[in-house]
């Protein structure tokens, strides 16, 4: 028999209190693996009881569980027709997937839409640029429009008659939903709230079926396998299901990008030295081009570093969950089947067995040498195992896409006085945004 695994008593409320006491659930588990250790059973508001594993070599024991806790994913439901995707059982889902990976992992998909990313990121570079860098920039509300529409472009194929239509209805249905969840407060009664939401659903559903139809035999364009849609219509997916996987898509990714280059930009305002060595990075790489081209990245290995840092500092999503399907064994610990396994990303960034000094944002701990001496599992911001993130290729090209042209252009200086504090809202954001300065900086002038 194993050890009981420690934690706290049981609450009466679930754990609710708990987590808002500790100003979240990304900061509860820092405070939950601080006080008992690597392996910790929790009261998980939505699934009773749940175990959080902050440790990378114990988490090799749980990477191949191909099952997520349906109650925990429950509010997605309502987004897709086929059955919600987030939580397909594993004979379904691992054939969606690898349909899903040969696209968002390809270099020919990314290859294929890096042109309108590119132009994406110039048209809002223009837009900082115009307004002089006298007033700041609220980061994290640009970049992650500019995310929704890299997405909103990629997953439409660039081919939606409306971009902004599309992008104003599925603001409409996330306000309505994730702001269920997180009781965010929203104008209008209920009803309205659900009649505006359902609206712009059946909008973004009419707006895909339209593209799909494009792709029909018959219809005079090619399926190509490089474009999502394309690939959905040629492995004969019914309609339904291609609508749900646009919609978790463009779900999944609408943040991801906007908030991971947020995080990286407050990081180099704060470390001048670093944006100098980036600034001199891209200035040797792009020569007196403002845009990279796609095979540019590969060589941009500095700026690579500092992102993976930033998103250890800052994961984007800051956790996942899966369910065991079987007893399993944690270091002394029996886990039996039907537990919530809960992965928090930030406490296993922030472990300092494997990240010395780990508050301390470092680029170089991504250096290959540096990288060959940590467990796999050290570093998990899009997760891991047969549910990990499909999208992860793809949203590190936006970012540094989007990294490389706005730091090419621009310095960012932090706001004097502006608070940065995350807080959890589906993705790990910023409570009252990321501030800051913008002004244009010389080519050839790395050093600030």
């Amino acid at each position: 028999m194993g050890t009981r695994i420690p934690g706290p008593e049981p609450r009466a409320d679930g754990g609710l209190g708990a987590v808002a006491a500790a100003g979240g659930l990304h900061r509860y588990q820092l405070q939950l693996h601080a006080a008992y250790g690597p392996v910790v059973r929790f009261q998980l508001p939505g699934a009773d009881m749940a175990v959080s594993v902050a440790d990378p070599v114990l988490l090799e024991a749980t990477a191949h569980i191909d099952k997520r806790p349906e109650r925990l994913f429950e509010f997605l439901a309502p987004l897709c027709e086929a059955g919600n995707l987030q939580v397909l059982p594993a004979e379904e889902h691992t054939p969606w997937r690898r349909l899903l990976l040969s696209v968002l992992a390809g270099r020919p998909s990314h290859e294929r839409h890096f042109g309108r990313f590119a132009e994406l990121v110039t048209s809002l570079a223009d837009r900082w640029a115009g307004q002089g860098g006298h007033e700041p920039v609220a980061l994290q509300k640009d970049l992650t429009e500019l995310s929704l529409r890299m997405i909103g472009a990629y997953a439409l194929g660039g081919e939606a008659a409306d971009p902004e239509k599309v992008v104003a209805a599925f603001e409409e249905v996330l306000t309505e939903y994730l702001g269920r969840l997180y009781q965010v407060p929203v104008p209008g009664t209920e009803e309205e709230r659900a009649r505006r939401a359902e609206q712009a659903l059946a909008s973004l559903r009419a707006t895909v079926d339209r593209v799909v139809a494009a792709h029909r035999p018959g219809s005079g364009t090619d399926a190509d396998r490089s474009d999502l849609i394309g690939a959905l219509v040629a492995a004969g997916e019914s309609a339904a299901r291609i609508r749900d996987t646009v919609m978790m898509t463009m779900l999944a990714a609408h943040h991801t990008t906007g908030v991971a280059v947020s995080w990286t930009l407050h990081l180099l305002g704060r470390h001048p030295e670093a944006a100098g060595r980036v600034a001199e990075e891209l200035d040797r790489v792009l020569g007196d081009r403002a845009v990279p081209e796609y095979a540019d990245l590969r060589r941009l290995t500095y700026l690579g570093m500092v992102l993976k840092e930033a998103m250890r500092l800052f994961p984007p999503g800051p956790y996942g969950a899966r369910e065991t399907t079987e007893a399993l064994v944690l270091g002394d610990h029996e886990v039996p089947a039907g537990t919530v396994i809960f992965y928090p990303f930030w406490a296993v960034h922030l472990n300092p067995g494997h990240w010395p000094e780990p508050e301390k944002f470092v680029p170089e701990r991504f250096l290959p040498d540096e990288v060959a001496k940590r467990p796999r599992l050290a570093y998990i911001p899009f997760g891991f195992g047969p549910r990990s993130c499909e999208g992860a290729g793809l949203a590190t090209v936006e970012a540094e896409l989007v990294l490389a042209v706005l730091l090419r252009r621009f310095r960012f200086r932090p706001v004097p006085g502006h608070e940065v504090t995350p807080v959890e809202r589906f993705v790990l954001w910023a409570a009252d945004d990321i501030r800051m300065f913008v002004s244009p900086r010389e080519a050839g002038a790395g050093r600030p």
